[in-house]
């Protein structure tokens, strides 16, 4: 057994200490994991218990470590998982999938310099490379994934470019995103965040291309909000027909594409108002939520 899989299984046990707060937002909230329905955390309780077992079993497995990162992560506890994804890169350096996963995690604890810094090694080592199905981790109501290594690698690196207002080199992993998009899916969250970065970019003609051939009959399986907001930015829904509490995932998504499409348009009051409402739920890892606290931030509201 080597060093790194020793250190491993050395640290499985903490994976199980009480958790407490996990992040400081970029507003300086103290920001602990939301609570889990009971009936949820028992059955991630027994998959992680599973994903741990699966390490002792077979302690030189890649997919077995990374299967115990991710099952830690769902529930709240993303400094442990930072740490399993860190001794996976120490024990296979070339795997870039160990490297995916700690850029999304760190961007969830708002060290998106540390996420973009993974996130291109990642790109740099699947290069040239075929891509692969990422399996879900929470499957989706028909149980068919809808993202691949590279397409997550490419999306998350230009999200921690966009959350850091690079927006130009943000562009740049948007486009190589869009090349990996592979299913209707990954094609609207793609172009969402890629308009939200050109328009930003002042390329306003650019990000009407982009959206212009979105149609409303997609058949979208997760990503509806993104979906939705598109057709808000292209005018084909009304923006108060996706008016909704910032609670949830899709809460905090809805109110932060709302947000930063009023301030796009010069609409100040609205831009904030959705703002507040993207923040105000309890799902603080969903990105709208970061992107809200992104923007507040750089606003200095």
């Amino acid at each position: 057994m080597n060093v790194q899989v020793a250190l491993v299984l050395a640290g499985l046990s903490s994976a199980q200490a009480p958790l407490s707060a996990q992040v400081v937002s970029l507003l300086g909230d103290t920001l602990r994991p939301p609570p889990i329905p009971a009936e949820t955390r028992a059955v991630y309780e027994a998959r992680l218990d599973s994903a741990r077992r699966a390490v002792e079993a077979n302690p030189a497995d890649p997919e077995a470590l990374i299967w115990l990162g991710r099952r830690t992560a769902y529930l709240g506890d993303y400094h442990q998982a930072i740490a399993i994804f860190s001794r996976g890169i120490g024990a296979w350096p070339r795997d870039a999938r160990f490297l995916r996963h700690r850029g999304h995690r760190y961007l969830t604890i708002r060290d998106f310099r540390s996420a973009a810094a993974d996130l291109d090694r990642a790109a740099r080592l699947v290069r040239g490379r075929s891509d692969e199905v990422e399996p879900d981790g929470l499957p989706n109501a028909r149980n068919i994934p809808t993202s691949t290594l590279q397409f997550n690698i490419y999306y998350h690196l230009g999200l921690a470019r966009y959350l850091m207002g690079d927006y130009s080199r943000a562009r740049e992993a948007l486009e190589r995103c869009l090349g990996v998009s592979v299913n209707h899916d990954a094609q609207v969250a793609t172009r969402y965040w890629y308009y939200l970065t050109l328009r930003r970019l002042g390329r306003h003609n650019e990000a009407r291309e982009l959206i212009d051939g979105v149609a409303a009959d997609l058949d979208i399986i997760e990503n509806r909000s993104y979906h939705r907001l598109i057709l808000v930015f292209k005018g084909d829904l009304p923006p108060d027909s996706l008016a909704t509490s910032g609670e949830g995932v899709d809460g905090a998504t809805i109110n932060y594409g709302l947000a930063a499409w009023h301030e796009l348009e010069g609409r100040r009051p609205q831009s904030g108002e959705h703002l507040r409402r993207a923040r105000s739920g309890s799902q603080w890892a969903a990105f709208g939520y970061i992107a809200a606290e992104a923007d507040l931030a750089r606003l200095g509201r």
